[in-house]
């Protein structure tokens, strides 16, 4: 008897993820198309450290846009590679369009990231401030979009999904959880609509402030010990009274976030367990609802063709788990522009996703620390 009320509410749990999903379609809607290429003077900020294989064609698409009252500045933090020789050799040919700034040391008690934008917003003259990461590549038209988005929404706090671009097998098996996540469990009307800071979303790869805002909540200095910066910025935002919108972004800004499966454990480990606060519980209950979506109903598939039970119980309520689990894939990775074939992978994804749950608890409550590019950190 327990064992069909289960499979039920384990089907039920996955519809009404299905339909958070297929409202989230029609929310997250793509940037307006023709605002003026003119308008408030715009601060494009890019940290990099030991971005030798990014930075270059990042400042270049930067370079590109077709806003025309803009500044780009770029904080070298301490690069050990070529970033450095690149970005000056970039600056001759561009002119006085990009300024270079070096990297103070990192105090205690920041975060390197938030450290590097705390710097790049001092230097900044602009009435809006974009902080976008190293690794993203912009269409011409991305900045003047955006502005012209968040002009239109009256709103504080712009943030973009990007297209993730996936070379790897790695990439494309695990990287697309990111918006997977997004889109099944965090109802994203409610970002913009209620000032409640449960619900926020931010994607440190394109974010723009209105300065008056961004200053009012102590920009990034507000969430120097913040890993996952990027959110706890939305929720400073949300708390000061300010409103944050989304867009979709797809079609005018793309990323390479990782490279290589290590970049994906390092960088997944050192955000997994500081994106839900540091809270032990919450990680618990989070790996088990993922076993229990995603990675159960696979055994109760092989255990009926093992004992040749094929009841609703053990097999059909199970198998209609799955199918409505590789459907949601399937409409994500449309969404998103991310090859279909990585979802029907979908099992195998979630079973790394719990073992990087597990090392990213386990290098924070044992004081070894997440580490990111040459830096550790134990924040908790």
């Amino acid at each position: 008897m327990l064992l069909p009320v289960y499979q039920i509410l384990v089907l039920c749990s996955l519809l009404v993820f299905f339909g958070i999903l297929l409202r989230n379609l029609v929310d997250l809607c793509g940037l307006p198309e023709n605002p003026p290429d003119n308008g408030p003077f715009v601060s494009v900020l890019v940290p990099a450290r030991n971005e030798m294989l990014n930075i270059e064609r990042c400042v270049v698409s930067l370079l590109k846009q077709d806003y025309r009252d803009l500044e780009i500045i770029v904080l070298d933090d301490g690069s050990t590679d070529a970033t450095p020789d690149i970005l000056k050799k970039i600056q001759v040919d561009s002119g006085s369009r990009l300024r270079i700034v070096q990297g103070e040391p990192l105090p205690e008690g920041w975060h390197g990231k938030a450290w590097a934008c705390f710097q790049l917003a001092r230097e900044a003259r602009g009435d809006f401030l974009l902080f976008t990461d190293a690794d993203t590549l912009h269409l011409p038209d991305a900045l003047r979009r955006s502005l012209g988005a968040l002009q239109a929404a009256h709103a504080d706090m712009l943030t973009l999904t990007p297209r993730q671009e996936l070379g790897s097998f790695w990439e494309k098996l695990v990287v697309p959880l990111v918006y997977v996540i997004l889109m099944c469990y965090l109802p994203l009307r409610f970002v913009s609509r209620t000032r409640i800071p449960a619900f926020c979303f931010a994607v440190g790869q394109f974010i723009l402030f209105r300065r008056e805002r961004y200053d009012l909540i102590d920009g990034h200095a507000s969430v120097r010990e913040s890993i996952v910066e990027d959110v706890w910025l939305c929720r400073a935002i949300k708390k000061s009274g300010g409103k944050v919108v989304a867009f979709n972004g797809t079609d005018v800004v793309s990323c390479r976030m990782y490279r290589s499966f290590n970049d994906i454990w390092t960088g997944f480990s050192k955000n997994l367990f500081a994106g839900i606060g540091y809270s032990t519980p919450i990680l618990i209950i989070l790996m088990l609802l993922v076993a229990v979506f995603y990675i159960i109903p696979y055994g109760f598939i092989f255990s009926a063709f093992f004992c040749r039970e094929f009841t609703a119980p053990v097999f059909w309520l199970p198998f209609a788990q799955i199918i409505l689990a590789l459907i949601c894939r399937v409409i994500i990775a449309l969404k998103f522009r991310q090859p279909v074939a990585s979802a029907f992978f979908n099992v195998f994804s979630q079973l790394i996703l719990l073992a990087i749950a597990w090392h990213s608890f386990y290098i924070i409550r044992t004081g070894k620390g997440a580490e990111w590019k040459g830096r550790r950190y134990n924040f908790s």
